[in-house]
């Protein structure tokens, strides 16, 4: 299929299958797209509404053309969401993933600048002084050494360089951010996918099962938030050995009370580096205590996605204690001072 017949399918409403989506796909991956057509491609899916089949064909040429990271180590997981929500909280999965890290976890995270919102997992990790810019036997190192690394999205997928102009020109989600989670170049089989819209929790965590993953919650929050929210219950669909199930919880299942979300958004990186320091640290302000019992809520659940935690409530407990002792501002230090070092190697 070519990107005129692809167009002429989704402006009538029309769905692809996964072939046919796959050949869409490589033609915009490979540089045989105007940027015209790329956008009219993504604004005429997201309008159409993306389907299972057309997400896994998508995600599927992706995977195939990123550069991958070799990572030695069991149970990885990853704590990237889509993006997209408009309501600008910190980075709350971001930081989760070193409460993951402080708690025993191993964290292969995977991320990019922002978009649509105002600060991306790369923009925090920059602004807090890791180095992105590392090979993928680097970032393996970071994991089996930290407890953590981080794959910078254009990095590992340099055939997104065709679709950068589009999607920053649109400043609006698109098919790509639903990819971002689903291409994960260590092949992670364990997640917290936090997406914009109850209704894709469910063909999330099915096209999740498709590609291979293991255990995976994918979260969307009653007040719109794509993470486990602090303020309204959150909607879970649930992908383990094959199946899915789905459910509700709230903060109070985990001991937690639930507050607004008043203080927790930012402006900028610089703003959610200074709320996750003051979260992570020593809690000086209410957002900060806010801020943390946030955190604990997303990387409690990404410690039961690892399997480090038997259930929910025991892996909200992991976060609590890698939260409370100081252990998690530790592990973004360390992952700072050892980035920094293949700073040096890669640029003398």
């Amino acid at each position: 299929m070519n990107i005129k017949e692809a167009l002429d399918r989704v402006v009538n409403q029309l769905d692809l299958n996964t072939a046919e989506m796959q050949d869409v796909m490589r033609l915009i991956m490979t540089g045989q797209c105007t940027d015209a057509q790329i956008g009219a491609f993504l604004m005429g899916m997201r309008m159409k509404s993306e389907t299972i089949d057309e997400i896994v064909g998508a995600a599927q040429v992706m995977r195939e053309l990123a550069a991958p990271v070799h990572i030695d180590a069991e149970r990885l997981v990853d704590t990237c969401g889509t993006g997209g929500d408009g309501m600008n909280i910190f980075n709350v999965s971001t930081a989760a993933a070193f409460v993951v890290a402080a708690a025993g976890g191993r964290v292969a995270k995977h991320g990019n600048r922002a978009v649509s919102g105002k600060s991306g997992s790369a923009d925090l990790l920059e602004a807090a002084g890791v180095y992105l810019d590392l090979k993928p036997e680097q970032v393996a190192r970071c994991v089996e050494t930290v407890g953590v690394g981080f794959m910078f999205a254009p990095s590992h997928h340099g055939a997104m360089k065709h679709a950068i102009g589009p999607r920053r020109e649109l400043g609006l989600r698109t098919l790509f951010n639903l990819l971002g989670p689903m291409t994960n170049p260590a092949g992670v089989q364990r997640q917290v996918v936090g997406v914009f819209s109850q209704a894709l929790c469910r063909p999330m965590a099915e096209v999740l099962a498709r590609l291979g993953s293991e255990h995976v919650l994918v979260v969307h929050a009653q007040d719109g938030l794509d993470e486990i929210s602090l303020a309204a219950p959150t909607y879970v669909a649930e992908l383990f050995e094959g199946s899915v199930r789905e459910y509700q919880i709230q903060p109070e299942d985990f001991g937690i009370k639930s507050q607004s979300l008043i203080g927790l958004t930012v402006a900028s990186a610089a703003d959610s580096l200074a709320l996750i320091r003051d979260a992570l640290g020593r809690r000086k302000s209410d957002n900060g205590h806010k801020a943390a019992e946030m955190i604990v809520l997303n990387a409690g659940a990404a410690l039961y996605a690892a399997g480090h935690a038997s259930s929910l409530e025991d892996g909200m407990r992991l976060a609590h204690d890698a939260v409370h002792t100081g252990l998690a501002w530790e592990k973004l230090n360390e992952l700072v001072a050892f980035t920094g070092i293949f700073k040096q190697e890669n640029e003398a």
